[in-house]
């Protein structure tokens, strides 16, 4: 039995991979492995699939030097700007996107934090999606204490969303307006208000597979479940621009491995999707089971119809995991 083999054998056996095993897929053969995630997919997940749709709530002016970021007001990339939208914005996107058969609406908004009057608009703002339609509501609001997602979660959002970005060794050179500490406490904040929490990064910032690893260890210790895998889209004029993409090969084999990580996770395929010739199909096959579909926030991405026939297409289902 090779190491793929016995690292899968002990994950169906409810057993967990370490840091040095996840390390040792990085050389392993691509189609075993990539076989084996999917095997792996399958026992703990089925033919769920879990899809989610964001809307730009808030655009462009944060105060952030995230180096990826079309949004950061460091970088001149003539991004729009404009404040937190209104309920009516915000409950027409829900609504569109419920009417589309999708399960997750996720309002993200630009800045460090929104500020106590912004977290108690969107709350007003969520209290009419929820009213309008029973779509599951989750927010992207940067680092807010335990108080306000207490708010959030009580006016019926259901998931925080805060991408650690990259290893706790690699995060400086990504950003150095906030730290990773500071998204590990929020992080923190909103599982002890009682949400559920996404958290993954962005490939091809110029770490290493190893921090990617790291990452997604640093996500499990954190009890997340849901790993948002973004493949870099360079934007012109942030420090980020001349970054190359990822290949479909190298992609395959960060989902992957993530899947080995958290067997039984929603291993989400994010931004930079559409980079790749199939549009993300083969890393179906290769671990993931979830997607953000529609446009992202500053970049175009995969059709909700689209995504909907690719899904009946390799067999899955979109639907909520069992918990």
């Amino acid at each position: 039995m090779n190491n793929i083999e016995q690292l899968k054998t002990n994950l169906l056996n409810g057993g967990k991979i370490t840091r040095e095993e996840a390390i040792s897929l990085i050389d392993a053969p691509l189609g075993e492995l990539c076989a084996a995630a999917d095997e792996i997919r399958t026992h703990f997940c089925g033919d769920t699939f879990d899809m989610c749709t964001i809307i730009n709530g808030k655009s462009g002016r944060c105060s952030e030097n995230c180096k990826y970021c079309a949004q950061s007001a460091h970088y001149n990339t003539h991004c729009e700007e404009y404040p937190l939208l209104s309920t009516e914005e915000l409950v027409e996107g829900a609504l569109y996107n419920y009417k589309r058969g999708v399960l997750r609406y996720s309002i993200v908004c630009s800045g460090k934090r929104l500020s106590e009057s912004e977290v108690d608009s969107l709350c007003e703002s969520i209290r009419a999606i929820k009213k309008a339609c029973p779509i599951s509501v989750c927010v992207s609001v940067g680092l807010l204490d335990e108080a306000s997602f207490s708010k959030l979660k009580e006016a019926g959002v259901d998931r925080a969303h805060n991408n650690l970005e990259s290893s706790r060794r690699f995060f400086p050179e990504v950003c150095t307006t906030h730290t990773f500490d500071d998204k590990i406490a929020a992080i923190n904040a909103a599982k002890s208000a009682g949400l559920e929490v996404c958290s993954g990064g962005i490939m091809g910032l110029g770490e290493t597979m190893t921090d990617r690893i790291d990452m997604v260890l640093t996500a499990r210790e954190l009890g997340v479940k849901s790993i948002p895998v973004n493949l870099l889209n360079p934007i012109p004029n942030t420090p980020f621009e001349h970054n190359s993409t990822l290949t479909e090969e190298e992609a395959k084999r960060v989902v992957a491995i993530f899947r080995f990580i958290i067997p039984d996770g929603q291993i989400r395929l994010a931004g930079g999707r559409g980079l790749l010739g199939d549009m993300g199909k083969a890393l179906f096959h290769s671990g993931a089971n979830a997607a953000i579909s529609g446009d992202m926030l500053t970049t175009r991405g995969i059709s909700i119809d689209n995504d909907m026939k690719m899904c009946a297409e390799l067999g899955y289902r979109v639907k909520f995991a069992e918990r």
